[in-house]
């Protein structure tokens, strides 16, 4: 009876065009950077965009640890809240759950949290993103950290629709300012890559809750990123999508059913949703061989 009534609720949801809420990663710092551009340049155009085009507030997922190579790093967070926009935890190091015993990923959580406490004053900071999405290769580390998680006072920071956007940034600062048409060529195939897993995202929802559900979006803190937010916003505009926050997101019932899978390369909730049910997950290709060698000297 209960089964059934949970999934009545995840499949009763009022009617509303699509929403997303947008999430960043690895602030302060992902990927390499082009020639003159900053980390702190990085942020700021990002809070610009946010700004500009009346985003929902946006997480910003932290591993502290880059702080102890380089102090001034610090500037990107305060940067992050002096724009009203609120943090979470990334772990402080950014090492995943799969590759780390649940004790050792329990210290690394509490490590991020002074930083985190510092800078967010009264605000709720206490969401965690898993690095790589990896929530335990196997079924007891899954559940003891989610024990952990809800003894802190934590809530899990599920991702919904993520495209890798990862993947452009190295070679985005491979290309600036010496390739012209090849980054042209990024520009593209990054929007074309989102487009695809939005329609993966819209998918895989209809075929998991016969409805679309808000979603939530990986991003990651990058220049390429940077450069292609605001075009970003506007292919979502284009697709009908409203832009929310990442609590209201998620007070969708979907993010309330766990899932509970044991995955050894970790996913997005869709994806957990999939292998719980057995289900053969669609292709979702990337142009990784292309990325991996543009503008690379020979």
């Amino acid at each position: 009876m209960l089964r059934r009534l949970l999934r009545l609720a995840l499949l009763a949801a009022p009617l509303r065009a699509q929403q997303v809420a947008i999430t960043f990663d690895d602030l302060p710092l992902h990927g390499d950077l082009p020639p003159n551009e900053t980390r702190l340049q990085v942020a700021q155009s990002i809070l610009a965009t946010i700004l500009r085009e009346h985003l929902a507030p946006v997480y910003g997922f932290i591993n502290a640890v880059s702080l102890e190579e380089d102090p001034n790093l610090i500037e990107v967070l305060r940067a992050w809240r002096a724009a009203g926009q609120p943090l979470g935890n990334h772990t402080y190091t950014h090492t995943g759950l799969n590759k780390q015993s649940v004790a050792q990923f329990e210290a690394d959580i509490r490590k991020n949290e002074p930083t985190l406490a510092a800078l967010e004053n009264d605000a709720d900071w206490q969401y965690l993103r898993y690095p790589y999405l990896w929530e335990g290769e196997t079924l007891e580390k899954r559940h003891a950290v989610r024990a952990y998680l809800n003894d802190r006072g934590y809530k899990i920071a599920h991702v919904t629709l993520s495209f890798d956007d990862y993947l452009w940034n190295d070679p985005y600062a491979r290309c600036a300012g010496r390739n012209d048409q090849a980054i042209a060529w990024l520009e593209k195939s990054y929007l074309a890559a989102a487009a695809h897993d939005i329609d993966l995202a819209r998918q895989t929802s209809q075929t998991l809750y016969h409805r679309d559900i808000p979603y939530v979006l990986l991003l990651h803190i990058g220049a390429f990123d940077a450069r292609m937010f605001p075009q970003l916003i506007q292919l979502f505009r284009a697709r009908g999508f409203t832009f929310v926050s990442l609590p209201e997101a998620q007070q969708d019932p979907a993010y309330a059913h766990n899932p509970d899978q044991a995955l050894e390369h970790g996913g997005t909730l869709q994806q957990q949703e999939y292998a719980a049910r057995h289900l053969p997950y669609p292709p979702d290709p990337k142009p990784t061989k292309e990325l991996e060698i543009i503008c690379r000297t020979k």
